[in-house]
């Protein structure tokens, strides 16, 4: 038949498995990711069973049927596993001709079955299901169902709720529900599933200890100013002694002696007070902001989160801007560290928030103690290096006196001129051995400084690294999703007043919201901590159609529109974007309301390997359930009403001719 105000459009060089204006008879689509020439039958069978058990449907049944083809044995346990991929997640009335023709070929060469093992039973049982009509007995098929073994109990339940209709459909229906309740809150959810969205953590780093940064100055001002030194004293020493003033020669040694004793109080007293201006000036305020943080880099990303954990992380009864106000000058040393530590090697900035969180946690606690500015009484000049001064200072006066009163005796022109020369020498070689003992001495305490701080982070990263250990599996996160699909589905069934045996086809599209923060394991598709999901619901009157936002880390979603339509509303269905990797589908109404949603959200590029983005997007389109939404309204806006009723006569033609050929399996 020929359907009309109806179009299908695909844009950009898209890929789209269904393209139509109207759909006479069978569609047939098959798309299969290419094979690894390196793998094993048995490993990609196995491969493909992974993929089922994280419900990626359209990859699981790739990977399977590919086994099969390239000579993996056929057992009972792999037909099982070929059963659940190929009805899982749909009904008869959604598989083609040629996904018939394929099903029924299975049993072409059926497996020697045993009595005792649990995959021949599991295999018994869905064909059960499959030869059921309006006569079984639904507490009888329960009950079967009852004693399966656990994991194909499971199977079925997870995959194959829809398979049936009537009263036991609706029975069959229950009882995955009920498991879905049970199942997602379980392992510790609500504990762990946040864990699965923060990257591995980086191990913790502290800056470099700057090397002693000696002048050349200084260095030539000691060289210099302690051999004149040393000429004075040993020209004074002989001039001295030529004259018989041993009292003289005592005096100047006095001197000499309390200047050592004053220059080490001093070298302490100046390595101090110098420390301490640098620990203050790691509190003040900056004068400017950040010249270095580009719009959207790796700088300017440490700073949102040095502005978040610090306004997160304050003392009790402080607000933010002003707990903001009082940390600018520590916040910014800080960050500074943290962006010299790890900007060269291009690391992804989530992982390296556990250190930012645990500097702003750190901070609050040292202002909570009082400890923050501990080190000025640390620092304080001790008594010691006041009375070595002032000792010092007493011994370089009299010792200096007394040697100038006798040299003044002995000979007053060449006495006076070594004088002279002694003392700027000795101020000035002072001066420049305090500041290369204040520097020397600033390595040593930065490097103890360091070692502690990198003890106290490394502890930090072990307590984060402990805490992430126990992260969801994709696995875990797969089946929380999908028992928040049921749950959702059944609640949505509830409020339209709706059994599941009235439900000929659904549709579930799912997308992340626009404040989803998202995550991937290895070889898996995006998740996200917040999603947006469609769900369509068609019955021979129309389509329902519930959108929801869920927030998967609460288990917890809330209804955002519910519409009704009937079939003939459906203007045009379609996809576009896959070129670019950014799959966006479109439901178009007769009365002129676009329905578009973004499967893979606005940044689809990997976050910490190295992996291709097509076949990400790929696992991530097929998680999203896009293809069988596509797939469903497309049939319904090309054939309208009647898509429900040539589906339902064709399932019944074919599934009459599987119940002949494996009716002899059953007996």
């Amino acid at each position: 038949m020929t359907t009309h105000s109806t179009h299908n459009v695909a844009q950009g060089s898209a890929y789209v498995g269904v393209q139509a204006g109207s759909i006479n008879g069978d569609v047939h689509n098959h798309h299969y990711a290419p094979a690894d020439p390196s793998a094993t039958p048995q490993s990609e069978f196995e491969v493909g069973v992974q993929y089922l058990d994280r419900f990626l449907l359209d990859t699981a049944r790739k990977h399977i049927e590919r086994a099969v083809a390239r000579g993996y044995p056929i057992t009972t346990r792999v037909q099982f596993y070929r059963l659940v991929a190929f009805l899982s997640g749909r009904t008869p009335r959604q598989l083609e001709a040629e996904e018939w023709r394929r099903l029924l070929a299975i049993w072409d060469d059926p497996p020697d079955l045993d009595e005792h093992d649990e995959w021949t039973l599991g295999l018994r049982f869905i064909l059960r299901l499959l030869n059921s009509d309006d006569s079984a007995v639904p507490e009888a098929v329960i009950g079967d169902l009852e004693s399966l073994p656990l994991r194909q109990r499971r199977y079925v339940l997870n995959h194959l709720d829809g398979l049936l209709e009537g009263a036991l459909g609706n029975r069959l229906w229950q009882k995955s529900v009920a498991q879905a309740q049970q199942q997602r809150t379980a392992g510790d959810r609500l504990g762990r599933a946040w864990k699965f969205f923060h990257p591995a953590p980086i191990p913790p780093r502290t800056r470099p200890v700057a090397p002693a940064d000696i002048v050349m100055a200084d260095r030539v001002k000691v060289g210099i100013g302690a051999a004149l030194l040393l000429l004075a004293i040993g020209k004074l020493t002989v001039l001295l002694a030529a004259n018989g003033e041993f009292g003289g020669m005592i005096g100047l040694y006095c001197a000499a002696a309390g200047l050592a004793v004053f220059g080490l109080g001093g070298a302490d007293r100046h390595f101090r007070h110098r420390r301490r201006r640098a620990k203050d000036s790691e509190l003040q305020p900056p004068r400017r902001q950040h010249p270095d943080a580009r719009p959207g880099g790796f700088a300017s990303k440490i700073d949102r989160l040095f502005t978040h954990y610090f306004a997160r992380y304050r003392p009790d009864k402080m607000g933010s801007a002003q707990w903001l106000a009082e940390t600018a000058g520590i916040r910014r040393h800080l960050r500074n560290e943290v962006v010299d530590a790890y900007r060269e090697d291009r690391v992804n900035v989530e992982r390296v928030a556990w250190l930012v969180r645990y500097l702003a946690s750190d901070v609050r606690n040292r202002w909570n103690q009082g400890t923050l500015t501990a080190y000025r009484q640390e620092l304080r000049v001790p008594l010691r290096a006041w009375l070595l001064q002032i000792t010092g200072a007493i011994a370089l006066i009299t010792g200096f006196v007394w040697a100038t009163s006798a040299v003044f005796s002995a000979a007053v022109l060449p006495g006076t001129f070594w004088l002279v020369l002694m003392v700027p020498a000795a101020v000035t070689a002072t001066r420049a051995v305090c500041r290369m003992v204040a520097e020397r001495r600033r390595v040593i305490a930065d490097s103890a400084h360091r070692a502690a701080e990198q003890f106290r982070r490394r502890e930090a990263y072990d307590r984060w690294v402990a805490k992430l250990a126990d992260k969801p599996t994709d696995i875990e996160m797969a089946t929380w999703l999908e028992c928040d699909r049921k749950v959702i589905t059944d609640q949505a069934l509830q409020q339209f007043q709706l059994q599941p045996s009235q439900v000929v086809a659904h549709a579930f599209l799912e997308a992340p919201a626009g404040s989803a923060r998202k995550r991937r394991a290895a070889d898996g598709p995006w998740r996200y901590t917040h999603y947006r999901l469609l769900l369509f619901l068609l019955t021979k009157d129309g389509v329902r159609q519930i959108d929801l936002e869920l927030d998967f880390r609460r288990a917890d979603h809330r209804d955002t529109q519910r519409l009704n339509y009937r079939f003939h509303a459906i203007s045009a269905a379609r996809i576009d974007g896959l070129a670019l990797d950014k799959p966006t589908f479109h439901l178009t109404l007769n009365s002129g309301e676009t329905i578009s949603v973004q499967v893979t959200g606005t940044d689809n590029k990997p976050t910490e390997r190295n992996e291709d983005p097509r076949s990400t997007t790929e696992l991530t389109v097929d998680a999203s359930g896009l293809r069988q939404t596509l797939h469903v309204l497309e049939g319904v806006a090309a054939e309208g009403k009647d898509w429900v009723r040539l589906r339902g006569e064709q399932a019944d033609d074919r599934l009459a001719e599987l119940s002949r050929r494996t009716r002899g399996l059953l007996e």
